[in-house]
């Protein structure tokens, strides 16, 4: 079982003190916070993908995660969303494979759609396709990374005739990736479809929904002939703010959820904390609320916590992460109880390779014309 944290890069103003950061504030809270992670003991760090205001977080995740990748020696690097329905699937396989590399294999990424409908017309395209965006841009992502020389022809992009994506994948294995989603089926169904993990955000909806989502995916991933369906890779997101004092977390984050830009004006605290996942009070709370989400999902694989949002400082947060740490491993430990042999622990790039017998060196070696860079005969790996 992995746990870790995850950022969406709000610049917010804090309630409290009318004081928003700055984004260069904001961006390194952020190389501060992932560090934290690694300090206390989670296993993995990921960062959302964000174009505009009023978020810092990176236009190209890589970016600060090659950055992190330097910084940390344990902690798995990942995505909160990158978005398969407006990157082209050639550059994402070119960065997330030299990200593995740089990381010597501490990664991997959640694809998403993002939830930011004017990102769209930013890069030319049309919100209405963004699920078949989604479908067609991994189906060529998942290729790029598996087969050396790949032509390709689809509906949403031009054509590819002949092309290597590089680098390869560090040790002839590529990435893991998680499908994220909170309300679409049809990214569950993909998930299932290829075997891979499948997230579900879990922030925003009753438990019902989540448990509804992650169904559908474990039962489809069991047709595809994956597995069992309590052997599919879940992941599941999580908001917290605790105290040693439940009342005294409940008085000191009110101000915070009621200003939120993703929350605040609606529901009081009180109603979205029975309606959701939230969970403002003592680490004991957060322990038993966190353990109690295996009775609507089964026993997952992944557990990522929201932590620094809505205008919370640095200081708050890294206060959060200490008592997140406080009570690690007794997540660790009731995660463990009763779990059946048979379901897998979070995939690593290490587990990954191993089951496919080792490392194998997948560079492509090709002999190109230096001028036009064209090769006169097809790339092969050796």
């Amino acid at each position: 079982m992995q746990f870790g944290i995850f950022t969406v890069g709000d610049v917010t103003m804090d309630p409290t003190t009318g004081r928003t950061p700055t984004e260069h504030e904001r961006i390194q809270a952020t190389v501060a916070i992932a560090k934290k992670a690694e300090d206390i003991g989670l296993d993995v760090f990921a960062t959302g993908e964000h174009h505009n205001p009023p978020f810092a977080a990176p236009a190209n995740p890589p970016v600060l995660l090659a950055h992190l990748a330097a910084q940390t020696s344990r902690l798995i690097l990942s995505t909160a969303t990158t978005l398969i329905t407006t990157n082209d699937p050639v550059r994402l396989a070119q960065d997330y494979a030299y990200l593995q590399h740089l990381s010597e294999g501490r990664m991997d990424l959640m694809l998403g759609r993002g939830n930011s409908g004017p990102v769209y017309p930013w890069f030319g395209k049309d919100i209405r396709l963004g699920i078949k965006y989604a479908v067609e841009n991994y189906d060529l992502l998942h290729r790029l990374w598996r087969e050396d020389v790949v032509s390709w022809k689809g509906k949403h992009r031009t054509a590819l005739h002949d092309f290597t994506s590089t680098p390869r994948p560090l040790d002839g294995v590529p990435p893991f990736v998680w499908h994220g989603s909170i309300r679409s089926p049809e990214i569950a169904e993909q998930a299932a479809y290829y075997g891979d993990g499948f997230f579900h955000n879990h922030i925003f909806w009753p438990a019902g929904h989540t448990k509804q989502m992650v169904a559908l995916y474990r039962r489809r991933f069991e047709h595809y002939g994956h597995g069992t369906a309590d052997q599919a890779i879940v992941g599941l997101g999580g908001q917290f703010f605790m105290r040693k004092n439940g009342q005294d977390a409940i008085n000191e984050f009110r101000p915070y959820f009621d200003n939120a830009p993703v929350y605040g004006h609606g529901p009081s605290l009180e109603d979205f904390m029975a309606q959701t996942p939230l969970t403002v009070g003592s680490p004991q709370q957060v322990l038993e609320r966190t353990l109690g989400f295996r009775d609507y999902v089964g026993h997952y694989q992944r557990q990522m916590f929201l932590v620094d949002h809505a205008g919370l400082p640095l200081k708050t947060v890294l206060e959060q992460l200490d008592l997140l740490g406080e009570i690690l491993p007794d997540l660790r430990k009731g995660m463990a109880e009763g779990r059946p042999a048979h379901v897998p622990d979070a995939p690593t790039h290490g587990s990954r390779v191993a089951a496919l017998g080792g490392a194998q060196d997948s560079t492509v070696y090709a002999a190109a014309d230096d001028v036009t860079g064209s090769s006169d005969r097809e790339a092969v790996t050796v």
